[in-house]
């Protein structure tokens, strides 16, 4: 994988999804783990991403089978599937995605597969380009990470920077030695093992960019709707003010 931009997508609205497609991320992540969207919003978001021609992945609320092929069958390109802990909750994740012999999905005709028009297109395109991302967040996915990125389907890994700090019991304390020491350790183990690196840099800022990217980080989130557009009306208005 080499170095890609993308965002999170957190209001579930489709002109949200227009316009932040409209930009110049390589890929967008609709989250439903932490909004209210609820599975049709998600279908329609994937849609209009999809239709810009833009990568689509959704941020599943669980690594639940159900789920995450409901989510693949919206025309989804992957998903992200947070607190990945184990090998055992890695294997599941891909098996969710992929359809036998590879995994254990079921098969239906929706969106993805062009409402039947395009399975044996889409069953090929499954196997060879879909994604699935680990999402690390938590000390024992840290410890687990050399039998998690064994797993074959794998195709990267991505931090939550706020959940692994809290799982060491310093939420958003990510200058403490001990969130320095964890991000340490899931760096070199990944480069053995030579899979990609992913990071949200959550607050949109270039310079914490350019700090994980001189880290070796590929597979990088820059902000979010909503601070996006926060930080807009914050400037605008205090400029103003002044």
């Amino acid at each position: 994988m080499s170095l890609t931009f993308g965002s999170w997508i957190t209001i579930g609205h489709t002109a949200i999804a227009e316009l932040m497609a409209a930009q110049d991320f390589d890929w967008l992540t609709i989250d439903m783990e932490h909004t209210p969207m609820d599975y049709t919003e998600i279908y329609h978001m994937v849609q209009v991403i999809s239709l810009s021609g833009k990568k689509v992945y959704v941020r599943v609320g669980e690594n639940d089978p159900n789920l995450i092929k409901r989510v693949m069958d919206t025309g989804a390109h992957g998903v992200i599937v947070p607190m990945v802990n184990t090998k055992e909750e890695a294997l599941r994740a891909v098996q969710s995605v992929k359809y036998p012999p590879i995994g254990k999905r079921g098969v239906g005709l929706a969106r993805a597969q062009k409402y039947g028009y395009g399975f044996n297109e889409y069953k090929e395109w499954l196997a060879q380009e879909s994604v699935v991302i680990a999402q690390i967040e938590h000390i024992e996915g840290v410890n687990n990470l050399e039998e998690i990125l064994s797993v074959e389907g794998i195709d990267g890994t991505i931090v939550g920077p706020y959940d692994l700090s809290g799982s060491l019991g310093i939420p958003g304390q990510f200058d403490d030695l001990r969130v320095s020491e964890a991000l340490a350790r899931y760096e070199k183990i990944s480069k053995e093992m030579n899979v990609p690196t992913g990071f949200h840099v959550v607050e949109p800022s270039v310079e914490l960019v350019n700090k994980y990217m001189d880290r070796g980080y590929e597979f990088i989130a820059v902000g979010l709707d909503s601070l996006f557009l926060g930080n807009k009306v914050k400037e605008v208005l205090g400029d103003l003010r002044k």
